[in-house]
């Protein structure tokens, strides 16, 4: 990752943050996804219902958005650094916790540590990369860090499917709980200051995040945030909270649309692996595009994008235009790797970074969470075509209003109105 520095700026030691950035991401990542495709057969293996065991697929996500806020303001108390070695030890006790597991109710407290788990692993690293990357390779960063974990959920999967078949579907929280621990170990050393100051970071014109200072911000911290930054919430969060909805909506109408025309399970499979083969490809040319022509150029085609490809959905009759309309999602979802993390890095205070952050991630979680209910109740009503336009117009419609919102940023990392 190379790119022209700004005047009298140093060079940008790249190699150096790398490790403690992106190292334990990708190992904890890789545990994560070894336990997220199998968290419905764990508990039907407990003996859960079909529509319980679909239920703990949800639990994870419902955690996060119940514990965005708090663990958003945490943050600034304990610092990155801190906050994430707790983050990764959580995924660890999950991890073990799962495998132990003697009933469903302790298999769902596995799965409950897996929320506040995600959300500090989520905003600790992205305040910390917010911080220590130079606005001018920041969306690069980011950019990176989204797609390290699109390989780690890759490469989860396909470590634990060997230990899955010897010991059964609760193998994959032995993968987790080794990927917590490892991850763990790597992100209290790798992110030492000691250690990296030693390889030249004291040179960086900015102040050594991680280091575990606690914030200024004190009591009434979330309110105190909301109040702050209120209009930026409600202009380029809700924004991001639309690419969320979007996202997500895709997920669960393109399965159904599929299936609706005559497509087979292991088809639809095989489809979103291509897709998300084709997303892995894209993290860095997106994070290019931001940096070198602004956020906007990112932000506004990513929602347009899912959007328009939803809204011709229902006209997909055959499987050939399926596949043409999952794959212009894939396209769009690909080159908007790590756009969510960088506005919010952009956006985000010196003083509340954490708080901040919490915030955003919690919008966005309201819209990944959201669009599950939404397309189950308008499909509900007016049918499946019915919710593939509405997700469609409302991520068109967000497209056209993070036009009008996302600052325009120059490949110096300035903003301007």
């Amino acid at each position: 990752m190379s790119a022209p520095q700004a005047s009298g700026a140093p060079p940008f030691p790249w190699r150096q943050v790398a490790l403690p950035a992106f190292g334990p991401s990708l190992i904890g990542s890789i545990g994560t996804g070894a336990v997220a495709p199998i968290l419905a057969l764990a508990a039907r293996d407990l003996g859960a219902s079909v529509a319980l065991a679909a239920f703990f697929v949800a639990l994870p996500l419902l955690a996060e958005l119940l514990l965005a806020l708090p663990v958003g303001a945490l943050i600034d108390r304990l610092g990155e650094r801190v906050a994430l070695t707790l983050g990764a030890l959580l995924a660890a006790g999950a991890g073990l916790l799962g495998w132990y597991a003697a009933s469903l109710w302790s298999l769902a407290a596995a799965v409950v540590l897996l929320g506040p788990s995600g959300v500090v692993l989520v905003v600790a690293r992205q305040s910390w990369l917010g911080q220590v990357a130079p606005p001018s390779q920041r969306a690069r960063a980011m950019s990176t860090l989204g797609g390290v974990v699109r390989i780690g959920w890759f490469l989860g999967p396909l470590g634990a499917a060997p230990l899955i078949a010897i010991v059964g579907p609760r193998g994959s929280f032995l993968v987790l709980g080794a990927a917590g621990l490892l991850a763990a170990a790597l992100t209290w050393w790798s992110m030492d200051l000691d250690h990296l100051e030693l390889d030249g970071l004291e040179s960086l014109p900015r102040s050594h995040p991680g280091s575990g200072r606690r914030s200024r911000l004190r009591g009434g911290a979330l309110r105190h945030t909301w109040a702050a930054h209120r209009h930026t919430f409600l202009t380029v969060g809700l924004g991001v909270l639309v690419i969320g909805l979007a996202r997500t909506a895709r997920t669960a109408v393109v399965p159904l649309w599929a299936q609706h025309i005559g497509m087979s399970a292991s088809d639809v499979a095989l489809l979103f692996s291509l897709t998300f083969g084709l997303e892995m490809l894209l993290f860095f040319p997106a994070g290019w595009i931001m940096d070198r022509f602004g956020r906007v150029w990112v932000a506004v085609p990513v929602a347009v994008g899912l959007g328009g490809a939803l809204l011709a959905l229902p006209l997909a009759t055959t499987p050939a235009w399926v596949v043409v309309a999952t794959l212009v999602m894939g396209l769009s979802n690909g080159m908007g790797s790590g756009v969510v993390m960088t506005l919010g890095a952009d956006l985000a205070p010196e003083n509340g970074r954490g708080a901040f952050l919490g915030i955003w991630r919690w919008l966005n979680l309201i819209g990944t969470n959201g669009a599950a209910l939404l397309v189950s109740a308008v499909t509900a009503f007016a049918g499946l075509a019915s919710a593939a336009v509405l997700v469609g117009a409302l991520a068109v419609a967000g497209g056209g209003w993070l036009a009008r919102w996302v600052p325009r940023h120059t490949s110096a990392g300035e903003s301007r109105s």
